[in-house]
This record gives C-alpha cells, sequence and structure tokens, in this order.
C-alpha cells in the first residue's frame, strides 16, 4: 500500500502541501533525519549514488553506519567509566560479580566492571554505631518487653542499656546475616538477661553494675563471634535499672529500711570499736596491776621470811640483846606513828596527856609570825614533855631494874 494511497487521505505531494489533513509522510521525515545526519558527519548532500529523489539526498547506508559506529563508542566509553569509584579512608569496598562476593577493595579509586557485570558496596568500618535496649531515644520512652527482666530472687526489674559497636569484617556484615543490627539487638538483650537470671536484685541494682556491663560485653561479643556477623562490641553502657514503676514506693521503703539497718549497724560497730578496745585496755592494767601486786607480797613475804631467819640466828646467839633490840624497834615505830603521846607516871599515878594534833591545827590557822612563835612554844613545850617523858622511863627503868620483855610485861598486866 502506497503513502499517496486515497484511503489515507492524500492526493499527492500536492494536496499535502495545500494542508489536508492526514499522518505525517515517514519517507519526508527519514530524509530529513539522513541529511542532518550528513552534515552533521560531514556528508555531502546529491550525488548520483544517493539514490534519492526529490528535494533531498537518498539514504546512505555508509554515512549512518559510521554515525552509529561512534555513538556506539560513546556509549560504551560511558559504560566502562561507570565501573570507578572511590573508597573513603575509613570505608572498604565489597564487588560483587552477578551478586556473589569477588573481592573487598582498600582505600582510593577503583575500577569494577560496570552494571551488571559487577557491583560494589560501601561498608563503613571506623564509625561507631549504637543501639538502645529497653528504651528508644531517651529513657521515658520505655519499651517493657525488652527493659523488664527477672533476677535469680524472683523480683522483676526494668533495666535500660545502650551498646556502642564498630564493624571489623565487612563481608561477614555483608552475607553471613540478613539484618546484622538487628542481631545486635537480640545478642544483647539475650546476654543481659541471663546475666541478671544468675544474679539478685541487689546486687544488679546496685553493687553489681559495672560487673554486670563488663560480664555483657563478654557474652555478647561471643554470641556474635558465634554467629559470624563481622561485629565488634566497643562498650555496654547502664543506663537505668530500677524496679517497677507499680512497686517504686514499697521498693523506697525497703531501701529506707535497709539504710536505717546499715546506719544502725554502723552505729554499733563504731560503739564496739570504742568500748571493746577501752574494755581490752582496762583488763591488761588490771592484770598487770595484780601481776604486780603478786610479786610485791611475794618478795616481802620472801624478804619477812629471811628477815625472820637472821633474826631467829641472831636471837639464838644473844637472847636478851635481841629482845630488847626488837622492844625498842617496835615503841619507835608505835610513836613515829601517832600524833598523840600518853606518858604514866607510876610514882602519882597521873596522866600526861599531851594534845600534838591540836597544836599542829592551831599553829596552821594562826599568822606567820604568831604561827612561828606558837610553834617555838610548842617545841620547847615539846621538849619538856619529851625530857620529862624520858625521866619517866628512866624512872621506871631504875625501879624496875631493867626492861624485861614483852611476855613478862604482858603477865605483869594479867597477874593485876
Amino acid at each position: 500500500m502506497s503513502l499517496n494511497d486515497p484511503r489515507w487521505g492524500n492526493q499527492g505531494n500536492d494536496n499535502n502541501r495545500d494542508g489536508n489533513q492526514g499522518p505525517p509522510d515517514l519517507e519526508e521525515m527519514w530524509r530529513d533525519f539522513n541529511r542532518r545526519l550528513s552534515s552533521l558527519f560531514g556528508g555531502k548532500r546529491g550525488g548520483s549514488g544517493g539514490g534519492g529523489g526529490e528535494g533531498g539526498p537518498a539514504f546512505n547506508f555508509r554515512l549512518f553506519g559510521s554515525g552509529f559506529g561512534v555513538i556506539a563508542a560513546l556509549a560504551l566509553a560511558a559504560w566502562a567509566a561507570s565501573g570507578f569509584y572511590i573508597v573513603d579512608a575509613s570505608q572498604r569496598g565489597v564487588v560483587l560479580r552477578f551478586g556473589q562476593y569477588v573481592e573487598t577493595t582498600e582505600p582510593g579509586l577503583r575500577w569494577r566492571m560496570p552494571f551488571p557485570i559487577e557491583s560494589h558496596e560501601l561498608v563503613n568500618l571506623t564509625g561507631v554505631r549504637t543501639v538502645e535496649v529497653g528504651y528508644r531515644g531517651s529513657e521515658r520512652n520505655k519499651v517493657l518487653n525488652e527493659a523488664l527482666m527477672l533476677t535469680d530472687d524472683e523480683n522483676i526489674i526494668n533495666i535500660q542499656f545502650a551498646v556502642q559497636y564498630i564493624l571489623n569484617n565487612p563481608e561477614n556484615y555483608l552475607f553471613n546475616n540478613r539484618e546484622p543490627d538487628e542481631s545486635v539487638i537480640q545478642a544483647a538483650e539475650t546476654a543481659m538477661r541471663e546475666i541478671v537470671g544468675k544474679n539478685r536484685m541487689d546486687f544488679v541494682l546496685y553493687e553489681g553494675r559495672e560487673q554486670i556491663a563488663a560480664t555483657a560485653h563478654t557474652l555478647m561479643q561471643a554470641i556474635l563471634d558465634r554467629y559470624e556477623t563481622g561485629i565488634q562490641i566497643s562498650k555496654v553502657t547502664m543506663q537505668n535499672a530500677q524496679p517497677p514503676e507499680q512497686v517504686q514506693a514499697a521498693f523506697d521503703d525497703a531501701v529506707k529500711a535497709g539504710q536505717d539497718r546499715e546506719r544502725q549497724k554502723n552505729e554499733g560497730q563504731a560503739y564496739a570499736n570504742d568500748v571493746i578496745p577501752r574494755a581490752r585496755g582496762t583488763s591488761s592494767r588490771l592484770m598487770q596491776e595484780s601481776e604486780g601486786y603478786r610479786s610485791r607480797v611475794v618478795a616481802q613475804a620472801e624478804g619477812d621470811a629471811a628477815r625472820f631467819t637472821q633474826v631467829l640466828t641472831e636471837y639464838a646467839k644473844a637472847p636478851e640483846v635481841t629482845r630488847r633490840r626488837i622492844y625498842l624497834e617496835t615503841m619507835q615505830e608505835i610513836y613515829s606513828n601517832t600524833t598523840k603521846i600518853m606518858v604514866d607516871a607510876r610514882g602519882n599515878n597521873n596522866l600526861t596527856f599531851l594534845p600534838l594534833d591540836k597544836l599542829l591545827q592551831q599553829a596552821g590557822a594562826a599568822s606567820p609570825a604568831s604561827a612561828s612563835t606558837a610553834i617555838g612554844g610548842d617545841v620547847q613545850r615539846g621538849a619538856s614533855a619529851e625530857a620529862a617523858q624520858n625521866m619517866s622511863i628512866g624512872r621506871s627503868t631504875g625501879s624496875g631494874g631493867d626492861f624485861r620483855d614483852r611476855d613478862s610485861m604482858r603477865n605483869r598486866d594479867g597477874g593485876r
């Protein structure tokens, strides 16, 4: 069917030029395209070999093939250039060929075969990534199905913690697990539940928080290494650990009671630390005093025994002289320890009383001048009294002939 068929509504080129409506002339459009392509690549219009028709050059396969080759070369160069990519210093490039792992490239400008033959993935190894367990964003945004855990003493506590990690193996991170970041959350929750379930509530809430974080770090890393995730745990931070809100008031009362108990224990311990050393010191002092008293008594008894032995030896040598000496020493000891002296004058049976204690008291109450005078008079009177005593003793001795021993005097007094 010709393009000039009346069914197309065209009556030749002349009618088409007159503005009759109809579909475009495809042959004319091809000629115009060929002319433009020839002028673009240096072609010439007309010519005997153009095979053309009226109004333009005929179709030239040589010129068309040359232009197509240039376009294909440019397209091929652009396609090959799409294989260049840049890997930063903190990244590693993972090259895939038809979806299969080929190699891992270092930082720098790299080239791979263009898509769809090969592709690449850039993995950041130095960037620190963080996952939150038990909360999201803020501690107030709790995730209870992750935060509530059961302790060894069957108490429920609310734990919120964060895990920081980096990548140490890009191949394992990309290919061994479908969602490696989600596996970090699951491993962290698993490890923490295992550790909390083996410890008591007080240990988890207070003194054991740092130890629990360190143990959880080790256990998480072991789980991730077992699944070959290519992830290395950097730090585990305990954000919050407390009982559930429903029992917070009762728990506060229990904590206060525990604090009061510890305070009373500390006060008792302080009192014991004060009293026990003092009692031990007193006990040691009494023991030392008793030991000293025992040593003194024993030494005194031994000395008295030795003295008695010596006196007995001397008494055996001279009994009369020894008796007189014992009597005089005894009277001297008695008179030196008393403040009152009574003298019995046997001739007239009068009793002489010398109140020396009263005289000393009066001497202490008087003025210094009068006191010295009074003391001088008293001393004179005391000397007179002593002389009278000696005379009385001498008269008694003279009348009796000599001193008699104490046994004979006792017998004489009993005879009276």
